[in-house]
C-alpha cells in the first residue's frame, strides 16, 4: 500500500472519530430534550388509547380526544403536586424546630453509646477504622443541601411539563402527516425496513411504558406497606414520590431512603432521639432495602425483560454504561434506546452472528 493511501485512511479514521466525538458531545447537550421526546412518545403511547375510546364511545373529534386525554393526565400530574403540600408545610414547619447542633450532638452521644458497648464484648474495632474521627467528618449540613437542590428543581419541572405535553399532542394529532412525510424522506431500498422497524419499536416502547408503570406500583405499594408499620407522618405522598424517584436506576433509590429517613426524623422531632427517633428511622431503612432487593432481584427484572425482551444482565450493563458516558439522563433512556437498536440491527443485518446472538430474543 502507497504511503499517500495510508495518509488518506489515516486521515479518514480521524475524521470519523472526529465526527463520532462531535455527535457525542452534540447529543449529550441536548440530552434533557431527548428526554422530553423520549416522555413525550411514551405518554403518547399511554393516551393513544384513551383517544380512541373517547373518539369511538363519545363521538369525540381527534382534536378534542387529544385535548381531553393530555388535560385528564395535567390533572393527575397537579393532584399528585397537591398531595405534596401538606408534607411540605408540615416538614417546613418541623424544619424550623430542627437544631443542626443539637442533632449532631445526640449523634456524637450515640457514637460513644456504640463505641462502650464494642468494648465491653472486647471487640476492637479501632485496628480497622476510627470511628471518631468518621464521626466527626460527618456533616449534618448536607440535609439542608438535599432540602435546597429539590426546591432548585421545581421551576425545571415546569418547563419538562409543558414540553412534554407540547410534543406529545403533535405526535397523536399528525401521525399521519409525520408517516407520509417519513416514506417521502426514506431511501426506496430501505423504506419497509426501516418502517417494519419503527413499527415494531413503537409496540416494544408501548410494552415499556407500561411495565414502568406496573413496576412504580408494586414500588410505591411496597414502600407504603413498610411507611405505614413503622408509623411514618405522610407515608402515602413519601412512598409516593419515593417511586416516582425509582425511575432513575440504582441513584434513585438512594435519594428516596436518605429522604425517607431524613423525614422520618423530622416527624418525631420532638420524641427522644436515642429511643424513638434512631430506632424508627433505622427500621425504615432496613425496609428500604428489603423493598429494593425485591424489586432488583424480582419485580424488575422479571418486568423489563418480558417487556424489552432483553436479559436481566443486558439491562444491568446498558445502564451503567450509559449512566456513566451521559450522567442520569443517560440511564433513565439507555433501556429504551438499546432496544430500538437491537431492532434497527436485526432487520438491517440479519445474517451476522453477533447481531443473531445479541437480538435472539426478539
Amino acid at each position: 500500500m502507497k504511503s499517500k493511501d495510508i495518509s488518506n485512511a489515516l486521515l479518514r479514521t480521524i475524521f470519523i472519530l472526529l465526527g463520532i466525538a462531535i455527535c457525542g458531545y452534540f447529543l449529550f447537550s441536548i440530552s434533557s430534550i431527548i428526554t422530553y421526546i423520549i416522555v413525550a412518545i411514551l405518554l403518547s403511547f399511554v393516551a393513544e388509547p384513551i383517544c380512541n375510546f373517547l373518539q369511538k364511545r363519545f363521538k369525540f373529534s381527534r382534536t378534542l380526544a387529544i385535548v381531553s386525554s393530555l388535560l385528564l393526565f395535567i390533572l393527575i400530574i397537579f393532584g399528585i403536586i397537591m398531595l405534596f403540600v401538606p408534607l411540605i408545610l408540615g416538614q417546613s414547619k418541623n424544619l424550623s424546630l430542627l437544631d443542626i447542633n443539637s442533632l449532631e450532638k445526640n449523634y456524637t452521644v450515640f457514637i460513644n453509646n456504640v463505641d462502650v458497648s464494642l468494648q465491653a464484648y472486647g471487640i476492637d474495632y479501632e485496628k480497622y477504622f476510627n470511628v471518631h474521627k468518621i464521626a466527626q467528618s460527618f456533616n449534618f449540613n448536607f440535609i439542608t443541601d438535599i432540602l435546597n437542590s429539590i426546591i432548585g428543581s421545581i421551576g425545571n419541572f415546569g418547563i419538562a411539563l409543558f414540553s412534554i405535553i407540547f410534543i406529545c399532542f403533535f405526535l397523536l394529532s399528525d401521525q399521519k402527516l409525520v408517516t407520509t412525510n417519513l416514506r417521502a424522506v426514506l431511501p426506496d431500498n430501505h423504506r419497509w425496513r426501516i418502517i417494519a422497524s419503527l413499527l415494531r419499536i413503537k409496540n416494544m416502547l408501548a410494552k415499556y411504558a407500561i411495565g414502568l408503570l406496573l413496576q412504580l406500583l408494586i414500588v410505591f405499594i411496597l414502600y407504603l406497606i413498610v411507611l405505614l408499620i413503622f408509623g411514618v407522618e405522610n407515608a402515602f405522598i413519601i412512598a409516593l414520590l419515593g417511586a416516582i424517584l425509582n425511575i432513575i436506576p440504582y441513584i434513585g433509590p438512594i435519594i428516596a431512603l436518605v429522604m425517607t429517613a431524613f423525614l422520618t426524623m423530622l416527624g418525631h422531632i420532638n420524641e427522644n432521639f436515642q429511643t424513638v427517633v434512631l430506632p424508627t428511622t433505622l427500621y425504615v431503612i432496613i425496609g428500604y432495602f428489603v423493598v429494593q432487593l425485591i424489586d432488583n432481584n424480582f419485580s424488575s427484572p422479571l418486568i423489563f425483560s418480558k417487556s424489552t425482551n432483553s436479559h436481566p444482565l443486558e439491562i444491568f450493563l446498558v445502564t451503567i454504561i450509559s449512566g456513566t458516558l451521559f450522567g442520569i439522563v443517560g440511564m433513565i433512556v439507555a433501556v429504551p434506546f438499546y432496544t430500538a437498536a437491537k431492532f434497527i440491527l436485526k432487520e438491517f443485518y440479519p445474517d451476522n452472528t453477533f447481531i443473531q446472538i445479541l437480538t435472539r430474543s426478539l
